[in-house]
């Protein structure tokens, strides 16, 4: 069966009820641990993106080391999670959005594994967000009785680890942006370099800079990530469950790692 990747970001650190046997993958990256874990007879690997501790701020994240290690070890759908800030008041603190798409504003992070000279890759990322989990989690929310979810939104990635300013969030409105975090790129890339379908539940914490009436905190996202976090398992845990075995969506698995050139 089709194995499946957990990326928790900030709040979600283990998927409750489920055992847990911690792994370290050696990766061209350095060492990345990884929760091993078994849901419904699947093969299921959990990684806390920032740390178990939430030790390591966005800009510092392993996002080639941690896809890496999920590629390594057979995976092919990713199920991630990020908390953010709204741009759209149609999605308030709460909401829980699936982009579909997303713009880049991030400056300094690795974000290819093609990055040796002797191998010219231009990855395709019309479609960045798998469609397949994206409609299985929101079948899975369904399931559960949760309404505030919403399938499709464009997802503008910031470099961190500061927050954005007014302005900067007036440009990204302007841009067509919906929501405002900083993890989703590099890693969505990533992932569809290696050969993977990749999906995020992106946790509306606040509204942005501008748009909301106080100053941003980080313990204000913490805040709500506690209030949401076991809808948010929940869903997780449902969409795994009863995914579907065929593969119904243009995501390209036929990418090998032995492929990819990287700097040892």
């Amino acid at each position: 069966m089709t194995k499946f990747g957990v990326i928790g970001g900030s709040g979600i650190y283990t998927l409750e009820g489920v055992d847990i046997e911690w792994i370290t993958v050696v990766t061209p990256y350095g060492e990345v641990e990884v929760g091993a874990s078994e849901i419904d007879g699947r093969e299921v690997f959990f990684m806390p993106r920032h740390g178990k501790n939430h030790s390591l701020p966005p800009h510092r994240v392993n996002y080639r080391g941690n896809i890496w290690a999920l590629a390594s070890l057979g995976v092919k759908r990713i199920i991630a999670t990020n908390a953010c800030g709204s741009l759209n008041t149609d999605f308030p603190p709460g909401y829980l959005v699936l982009p579909d798409q997303f713009l880049d504003f991030t400056k300094a992070r690795p974000s290819t594994f093609y990055d040796e000279p002797g191998k010219v890759a231009h990855t395709d990322m019309t479609v960045p967000y798998c469609p397949q989990i994206r409609s299985e989690i929101m079948k899975a929310a369904d399931e559960i009785g949760f309404k505030d979810i919403y399938n499709g939104g464009t997802y503008v990635t910031t470099e961190g680890p500061r927050f954005e300013t007014s302005a900067e969030i007036k440009a990204y409105r302007m841009l067509g942006g919906d929501l405002v975090g900083m993890t989703s790129v590099p890693e969505v890339v990533l992932a569809r370099e290696a050969g993977m379908c990749y999906a995020s539940i992106s946790i509306v914490t606040n509204f942005a800079a501008g748009i909301s009436p106080d100053v941003l905190t980080h313990d204000e996202v913490l805040e709500m990530m506690s209030k949401i976090t076991p809808v948010v398992g929940k869903i997780i845990l449902e969409t795994i469950k009863g995914f579907p075995e065929e593969k119904t969506c243009q995501c390209p698995w036929d990418v090998s790692l032995l492929d990819i050139k990287v700097e040892k």
